[in-house]
């Protein structure tokens, strides 16, 4: 597996050496043991899967703030998505600052969100099925969001007919109005 570093810190794009055969291929998509050669100690509590019918629906941008922050592997199991994350950490030199990659299941690609990120996603195909490890389980009470749209982020989200997004995610506040959720 290729550990490749984003332009934010403590976030990796996963990039899966594949063995192919006439049957197929087969590829490690997580290791322990690498992960903490990076740096990373946690563990998988709770897994996740989104399932989104059309191409153009956005979901996010989300995160679990103090005291459950949370961090999380995306991996695109059906079609594809232009995945985001946001540096969320106020004493971080790219707070505010975004990255952006596309899943696929034709690249087996994964994003690794450490904690104090916002994550979110376009997808780019109709019937696109997203999977998630998180290290915390789900606390409704801390989950927060902001703005897919937010100005001050300024995300370069691809060109589609129509995007597909909840009044719930349409309604969350702007980065300003967040304050710094994580020092």
């Amino acid at each position: 597996m290729n550990w490749i570093p984003t332009s934010l810190a403590g976030a990796y794009v996963l990039e899966p050496e594949r063995k192919e055969d006439e049957r197929g291929y087969f590829a490690r998509v997580w290791c322990d043991q690498e992960a903490a050669d990076h740096g990373l100690m946690l563990r998988w509590v709770q897994s996740n899967t989104s399932f989104n019918v059309h191409a153009g629906t956005v979901r996010g941008l989300h995160y679990q703030s103090q005291p459950f922050p949370e961090a999380k592997l995306v991996r695109c199991t059906r079609g594809a998505l232009f995945d985001v994350i946001v540096d969320l950490r106020g004493s971080s030199p790219t707070y505010g600052r975004w990255f952006a990659v596309e899943l696929s299941e034709k690249n087996g690609r994964s994003m690794y969100v450490p904690k104090g990120f916002a994550h979110g996603f376009q997808t780019l195909l109709d019937a696109t099925e997203v999977s998630y490890q998180m290290s915390e389980v789900f606390h409704p009470e801390v989950a927060r969001g902001i703005r897919w749209d937010d100005p001050r982020i300024n995300i370069a989200w691809p060109r589609c007919d129509e995007r597909i997004i909840s009044e719930k995610d349409q309604a969350l506040p702007l980065l300003r109005d967040c304050g710094a959720p994580f020092l």
